[in-house]
């Protein structure tokens, strides 16, 4: 499991942004007994999608008149979404929501929300889908996403890429380059690449569309 780089420590906001600088993110390891400790992972290759490269069909570009996008102002329930223990490989667990809800607090995790309006119990506005992340500087660490919605996740990507470059962003990354990702233009460099990209990224002012701590 080359992509596992270091097991244990905790989830406290400065080691998260330690691991994040440092190119890694921790996601929990099945351990003997059922018990699960956890893993910091830097894939070699990593995948990052570039900010030039996004690939949006005309069918996706019709779907994002449906939407309304908003930017954290409902990061708990895009993250409980994201969680949903119905997912198939869900790994968000408890530690994990209360680890970044605390970076969100202090203004370094966010949401990108996908809306479709009237569409919930009552006539309200329903959260369709979104994703959630880390930024610092010029870097967008992208941790997952979810839809109740066609397409209302891919939205909430493409928003999120359009402000990242209006903010002068240089790199998202998105892990792992699943079917998904690569039809919207994901690519995958190496480990030692990525480095290179991230100590740029990082050393970059944080977009003003997320403000920032």
């Amino acid at each position: 499991m080359d992509d596992v780089v270091a097991v244990g420590a905790d989830l406290e906001p400065g080691t998260l942004l330690t691991g994040y600088r440092s190119g890694l993110f921790p996601m929990p390891l099945d351990a003997p007994g059922g018990r699960s400790v956890m893993g910091w992972w830097s894939p070699d290759p990593r995948a990052i999608l570039p900010l030039d490269g996004l690939h949006v069909s005309r069918s996706l570009a019709r779907s994002r008149r449906r939407f309304e996008v908003r930017v954290n102002t409902a990061f708990a329930a895009v993250s409980r979404a994201c969680a949903d223990p119905g997912r198939p490989g869900r790994w968000i667990t408890a530690d994990i929501l209360e680890a970044y809800a605390a970076l969100h607090r202090l203004g370094w995790a966010h949401s990108v929300e996908a809306w479709a309006p009237g569409e919930g119990p009552g006539g309200v506005d329903l959260l369709a889908g979104g994703l959630y992340g880390v930024a610092i500087g010029g870097f967008f660490a992208g941790e997952s996403m979810f839809h109740h919605r066609s397409d209302a996740s891919k939205v909430a990507l493409v928003a999120l890429v359009e402000r990242l470059v209006a903010g002068g962003a240089t790199l998202l990354d998105v892990q792992w380059r699943t079917p998904h990702l690569a039809s919207l233009g994901a690519v995958e460099v190496s480990r030692e690449r990525y480095l290179d990209l991230l100590a740029d990224a990082t050393a970059r002012p944080l977009p003003p569309a997320f403000g920032g701590p």
